[in-house]
């Protein structure tokens, strides 16, 4: 054994954030074209290293949403911590992410040592011909499942809807996270299972095809129960259509 005092191995600590959001009916992430090495003109989450040993780790989260995004005023939760050698040719770096999920988000303004900022959605950001840098793809796809997790069990969804809203829009915001096509029929009777989910409000409003619809708000759960569980059974639409069409659970399109 060595005589030689211990020393604590040189470790650098960042912060990544994903932020999802809709945009147009997709479900979007926010990303920054990095404006310096490494990596330079390559995509990434919004993020970076600590500025001292006294600073805490959120409130490094929350500056760098700040300085390279321009956004402020965002639930943040912990996703995870990515800390495999190798993730950052810097060096070795360990990486607390954190996750958002909130609706109407502005449009971002780049800043900092990022020479640029947009929502982009999440089929072209886990897309294989995008470059994200570092690990970047990894924690993204851990940030979309678990907002997709969300969706299951809490009552997020309604915070994507008007006051008011039909049980058709509040489909189009769990076909955009979950990234399928739900069988209305299906879709309307889980809603309606999962106790104070969401409760009627007001008249019926007409829709795009002339018919009555309607009205709801969200109700005083958070919880969902029984929860909106994925379906693991995928139905395809049809010859000329690959995009699997996935019901809320309950089996396959009646």
């Amino acid at each position: 054994m060595s005589d030689a005092p211990w020393e604590p191995p040189s470790i650098l600590l960042a912060v990544d954030l994903v932020i999802l959001t809709l945009r147009d009916a997709r479900l979007n992430v926010l990303l920054v074209e990095r404006g310096v090495a490494p990596y330079r003109g390559a995509l990434a989450l919004p993020g970076g290293f600590l500025r001292d040993e006294s600073e805490d780790i959120e409130a490094a989260a929350r500056r760098e949403l700040s300085e390279e995004a321009s956004l402020a005023d965002v639930h943040l939760e912990t996703l995870g911590v990515y800390g495999e050698p190798g993730r950052d040719p810097r060096g070795r770096v360990v990486s607390v992410a954190y996750l958002a999920i909130a609706p109407r988000l502005p449009e971002p303004v780049a800043g900092t040592d990022a020479a640029g900022a947009s929502w982009t959605p999440v089929d072209d950001a886990l897309s294989l011909g995008t470059e994200l840098a570092f690990d970047h793809r990894r924690i993204v796809a851990d940030g979309i499942e678990r907002a997709r997790g969300k969706l299951e069990y809490t009552a997020l969804a309604t915070a994507f809807c008007d006051e008011t809203f039909t049980i058709s829009e509040l489909q189009l915001v769990y076909e955009a996270v979950w990234g399928v096509r739900l069988d209305p029929r299906n879709f309307y009777r889980k809603v309606q299972s999962a106790r104070g989910f969401i409760v009627s409000d007001g008249p019926m409003r007409r829709t795009s095809n002339g018919r009555p619809a309607r009205l709801f708000r969200a109700g005083p759960a958070r919880v969902l129960y029984p929860p909106m569980v994925r379906s693991a059974q995928a139905v395809p639409e049809g010859p000329d259509d690959s995009a699997a069409q996935i019901t809320a659970e309950g089996g396959q399109q009646s």
